[in-house]
């Protein structure tokens, strides 16, 4: 027999923990920083794992999430994937399935994996990136990436493109 008292967690520790405390269905989540709107989530169903020695956050059937930035509020930037995981403790996060990044600024990266260290501010892949600049030029970055978190600056490894020579001209100059 156990009480409403009894943290069950403690009497049955020799039992496994690794199923979810919590579980949200249809999950819609608003994240703000001093009012301001930094992240905006929808994902069918998220499951937390709290009762582990690595806590994490799973959304198994997919996620949609808009981040926002203070240098352009209305103009937000998206990551979708099939499947996404959340080690809170660690700031680590990973993205598999299909993921699709759109910066705020326009530029299209599309890749199967990915993962944002948030305490390091990087972003790093080993797969195949794709990405689109707003005016249609592309570039593939056949062994991967690394970008800082805000794609300010990034990396692509072995990779090749299809650039505007207008663009190129522009830049010389």
């Amino acid at each position: 027999m156990t009480s409403c008292e009894e943290d069950l967690t403690k009497r049955n520790g020799s039992q496994s923990k690794n199923f979810p405390s919590q579980i949200i269905n249809n999950a819609n989540i608003i994240q703000r920083d001093s009012g301001f709107v930094t992240l905006k989530a929808k994902a069918p169903i998220i499951e937390k794992y709290e009762l582990i020695d690595s806590p994490y956050v799973v959304a198994r059937k997919g996620i949609d999430i808009e981040f926002f930035d203070k240098k352009k509020p209305k103009v937000p930037g998206r990551i979708t994937a099939k499947y996404a995981r959340i080690f809170e403790y660690k700031k680590f996060y990973e993205a598999k399935g299909d993921v699709r990044i759109k910066t705020n600024e326009g530029q299209r990266f599309a890749m199967q994996s990915i993962y944002w260290d948030q305490r390091k501010n990087r972003i790093y892949t080993k797969d195949t990136v794709y990405v689109t600049m707003e005016d249609g030029s592309t570039l593939v970055g056949a062994n991967g990436m690394t970008a800082k978190d805000d794609f300010s600056e990034y990396t692509f490894y072995n990779n090749s493109g299809d650039f505007s020579s207008k663009r190129i001209s522009e830049n010389k100059k």
